[in-house]
């Protein structure tokens, strides 16, 4: 029997993620949505080499996760844009969501970007760090790259983003596919999704918003992968999506 429901697809790029990838994929199956919607989970192993593809396949042969969890495997690390680009061609959901697979960020604030879409008639939703709610208190200079880029998205893409760097970004999947396939492998990912966003936004006038979101930061020691070298990056890409793509 075919569903009437819409169905909610949440894409999980993983690296070397042993230690919480199982309770990443049970929170996204198990939290309240505040909507009757279906849901599949797509989850993009890039080259892992710490046993964390063992563990995915054991989850996805389950019976517990019959018909909702969809595993691919890289051969080779692609970097997180590169996972997601492979997770996107995969999805058959309405709605399309990004979630890590680090703990940092909490699925239940999935609810609040949900019915945004549903209910504001949102095609795109930005969650924020830095609108007021709890997080963990970490490295000022990545606070600080974040901010200028996000600046410069403004500046520069005519738009008023407070924290394009964030993980969760949820969108319509006819936003997605006009959007997609994505060039960049690696967190210059964030700023092309952001700049394509943008310029759909000033062209076609589709309805962009941001929520609050909870933020629990990982350190270095903790297996927190973006680096000042991915913040350099982000700058070229910018520049590279505003005046040359």
């Amino acid at each position: 029997m075919v569903s009437n429901k819409l169905k909610l697809s949440i894409v999980i790029p993983v690296y070397n993620e042993k230690n919480y990838v199982e309770l990443v994929i049970r929170n996204v199956k198990e939290v309240d949505l505040g909507y009757e919607l279906d849901r599949e989970i797509i989850v993009v192993d890039d080259g892992s080499t710490d046993g964390t593809r063992e563990i995915l396949k054991k989850l996805e042969n389950s019976e517990e996760f019959k018909g909702i969890l969809k595993v691919i495997f890289h051969e080779k690390n692609q970097g997180k844009g590169g996972a997601l680009n492979t997770g996107f061609n995969y999805v058959s959901g309405d709605i399309v969501v990004i979630q890590d697979a680090d703990l940092e960020y909490d699925p239940r604030d999935l609810k609040e970007m949900v019915r945004l879409i549903i209910e504001r008639d949102a095609d795109v939703v930005y969650g924020s760090r830095f609108y007021g709610a709890s997080h963990r208190v970490l490295y000022f200079y990545h606070f600080l790259g974040n901010k200028l880029i996000t600046y410069l998205i403004n500046i520069l893409f005519n738009m008023t983003f407070s924290d394009i760097e964030v993980c969760y970004k949820m969108l319509r999947r006819e936003i997605l596919e006009k959007i997609k396939p994505f060039k960049s492998k690696d967190f210059g990912f964030e700023v092309e999704i952001t700049a394509k966003i943008s310029k759909l936004a000033n062209k076609e006038g589709i309805k962009v918003y941001e929520t609050q979101i909870n933020y629990y930061g990982r350190t270095y020691k903790e297996g927190k992968k973006i680096t000042w070298k991915d913040g350099l990056k982000a700058l070229w890409y910018i520049l590279k999506f505003r005046f040359i793509n």
